[in-house]
């Protein structure tokens, strides 16, 4: 069986539409669909202060909410192979286990419990900087049109989130515009450029091209626009996510053998106009 695709859900209106772009994802891509819902362990370690009946009540209305996840993903896409599951454990640690041998983890940008708002250090902003597989974060207009848009740090290998991008543009034939933004010349100066715009910008889209070559030989019916932008990074690919249908970007970092969250990510979670997923290095 090939790897699933792992959405979570809670209930909330942001996690049912994470469920629906999970579920066209899953069929898009011809993968098994696994939704989760995780009961918070905390009923169960602290039953001295609790009625009995609680535990019990929430996992029965955990177990409801995964079979109306599952009618409704079966009412759409009735040949997608779909299992649910249900889990007693801390929300973030839940999906990380149960996504562990996945192709991606799919999340709403908010929810109730463990979803709560990403402005507040959500569960969705934690596994994006937890997980070893793709994470897609499903927040602003999801639509079927528009452009795939990647951002590039050419200061860091960026081979595993081209590699995301022009696989995401070629499933859905999808232009892909790959991005490259830079403010500061100060950085530049250090790697070795000239304080010269014109010819900075030259070099950049050398490499930036350079960058991606490999991919347009075996994506060849992709459709490439490359751009090299003097704006910081974030209000870059801020903008640019308004026309598109995802944004592709990289975690960057590692701390202890595990993905790390770069400044640029994480504030492009924040920002970002379409559902955006955030790939961790290789």
């Amino acid at each position: 069986m090939s790897e699933p695709i792992v959405v979570g859900t809670d209930g909330s209106n942001e996690s049912d539409r994470a469920l629906e772009w999970a579920a066209a994802e899953a069929a898009l891509r011809e993968r098994p669909l696994h939704i989760v819902h995780a009961v918070e362990s905390w009923p169960y370690k602290a039953p001295l202060f609790l009625p009995a009946e609680t535990a019990e009540r929430m996992t029965r209305a955990g177990r409801l909410m995964l079979t109306a996840a599952r009618e409704r993903v079966k009412e759409r896409w009735p040949n997608l192979e779909t299992t649910t599951t249900l889990v007693a454990d801390e929300t973030a640690q839940a999906l990380l286990d149960q996504s562990d041998k996945a192709f991606e983890l799919v999340l709403g940008s908010r929810g109730r419990g463990g979803f709560a708002s990403l402005l507040l250090g959500s569960t969705s902003l934690r596994l994006a900087g937890r997980s070893t597989i793709p994470v897609v974060i499903v927040r602003g207009d999801v639509t079927d049109r528009g452009e795939i848009v990647v951002g590039i740090d050419l200061l860091h290998d960026a081979g595993a989130v081209l590699d995301y991008a022009f696989e995401a543009a070629a499933v859905r034939d999808a232009r892909l515009r790959i991005v490259h933004a830079w403010q500061t010349v100060g950085t530049l100066i250090e790697a070795g450029y000239a304080v010269d715009a014109e010819q900075i910008e030259q070099d950049l889209r050398t490499r930036l091209v350079e960058a991606y070559k490999p991919l347009r030989a075996k994506y060849p019916r992709v459709d490439v626009v490359d751009e090299v932008v003097l704006e910081h990074p974030v209000t870059a690919l801020s903008n640019a996510s308004r026309n598109a249908r995802l944004l592709v970007v990289g975690a960057h970092d590692r701390h202890w053998n595990a993905p790390q969250l770069g400044s640029v990510s994480h504030g492009v979670i924040h920002h970002a106009r379409c559902p955006i997923a955030v790939i961790p290095p290789r």
